[in-house]
């Protein structure tokens, strides 16, 4: 079982103890995304997710990777919707030089104006890298549709104007706005003390308190029914998206099993009819967005414009067969299977346990056992799980399409009527 300790300087520490292995993961996660970015920010978290790796007045960014191969270790971070998480990986004997890396890019980062500008290039690059990638970039589009005029329906990485336009300040204030102790949580997994753990932030910490979760407003304008990118493309890549329970519905729980019979695996519907059957893509799945006040389940299917119509179809049609007719006993016992095996699978490293309890923590407040999630799951009878599907399915759905579209396109035609 987890254990957690808040800081008198507001930080929440929770750790695991996995004492069979031989490895340390920490990670620090500032529950502040892209979410949290007034309109000029834009960008403004994954250009600090970025920064933070650049250096920091006592270490060069050569240094901190230096330090960090020279123990074998492992290093990263990445920035999402409604939060930013820096984390490392390394050996259990190394864990202070993990904590020592972690708090001192966190709280201490340089802002160099040299390396700010280089690693501003960098970013431009990586925001022309993602939109020459059409089967990320339709996620874009389909998430611009759902939550028009909110920051949910905003890039991640920002926009090319508000990268550009930022300053050494702007990111600074920015830093020391959001990345205060009350909005950070450190997690860490693996052969480790908690108590040790706990002391060695807190004498890092230093002076440092204070902050608070950025204040969020719910979306309140309606999504649009289609959204589409003309690209040269060889595929259509289409993603079709329903209202789907927030991150904090209980809802969300039965929808996940929803989600796995929609095209969570390859025994889910569209896996079967669309790829199996008919042999119509290559990639088809569901997925879930869960946001603070907010959600969607769609689904994602890249194919040929030749049967681009016919797989949008298919997908609506399977859509509208859930809601109406709901899941099997069958379907809902295996999806059950699925979820249990795959999170008790995905829980055999380090890495995953940090992830784990840190992403609960940040998001809930709280980190379910393993026991409670069980015993969710079995609570369910096939009944509660299609009046679940049957309440939020029939919701008008949102598409989006990325592909080689002309105005006068007649397939364009069809997939905007479909």
């Amino acid at each position: 079982m987890p254990h957690t300790t808040i800081l008198d300087q507001g930080l929440t520490v929770i750790t695991e103890r996995m004492p069979d292995v031989r490895s340390v993961s920490i990670g620090f996660w500032v529950g502040t995304g892209s979410v949290d970015e007034a309109p000029a920010q834009s960008g403004a978290s994954h250009f600090l997710e970025h920064l933070l790796f650049k250096g920091t007045p006592f270490r060069s960014a050569r240094a901190i990777a230096e330090a960090v191969d020279a123990v074998g270790g492992d290093m990263n971070a990445f920035t999402t919707k409604e939060y930013t998480t820096f984390y490392m990986r390394l050996l259990a004997d190394d864990q202070e030089l993990g904590l020592d890396i972690l708090s001192d890019i966190i709280w201490s980062p340089a802002f160099r104006p040299e390396e700010f500008e280089s690693e501003r290039q960098v970013i431009l690059e990586e925001i022309l890298m993602h939109a020459d990638e059409p089967a990320d970039l339709v996620h874009d589009l389909l998430a611009g549709a759902l939550f028009p005029e909110h920051p949910l329906g905003r890039e991640v990485l920002g926009e090319q104007a508000t990268v550009a336009a930022m300053t050494v300040d702007d990111v600074a204030a920015f830093h020391a706005e959001h990345y205060r102790p009350a909005n950070i949580v450190v997690a860490a997994a693996g052969q480790l003390d908690h108590d040790r753990v706990v002391e060695g932030l807190a004498a890092r910490l230093a002076d440092r308190s204070g902050g608070t979760a950025p204040a969020r407003v719910a979306p309140t304008t309606p999504p649009l029914p289609r959204a589409v990118l003309s690209r040269s493309t060889e595929q259509i890549h289409l993603a079709v998206a329903s209202a789907a329970p927030d991150r904090d519905d209980e809802d969300r729980h039965a929808m996940a099993i929803v989600e796995h019979v929609l095209g969570g695996g390859m025994s889910s519907r569209l896996f079967q009819s669309i790829r199996e059957e008919r042999g119509l893509a290559y990639s088809v799945y569901a997925y879930r967005m869960g946001f603070q006040g907010a959600g969607a389940l769609a689904v994602y299917a890249g194919t040929s414009p030749a049967n681009a119509t016919e797989v949008l179809d298919l997908i609506q049609a399977e859509f509208e067969r859930i809601a109406a007719s709901g899941l099997t006993t069958e379907e809902m016992e295996s999806a059950r299977g699925h979820i249990r095996g795959a999170m008790a699978l995905g829980l055999e490293d380090s890495g995953a346990r940090m992830s784990r309890i840190g992403h609960s923590q940040v998001i809930h407040g709280r980190v379910l056992s393993l026991d409670e999630i069980e015993a969710r799951l079995a609570g369910f009878t096939v009944d509660q799980i299609n009046d679940v599907a049957a309440r939020w399915l029939p919701s008008p759905r949102t598409v989006a399409c990325v592909g080689p579209f002309d105005t006068d396109d007649e397939l364009l035609k069809g997939l905007l009527t479909s």
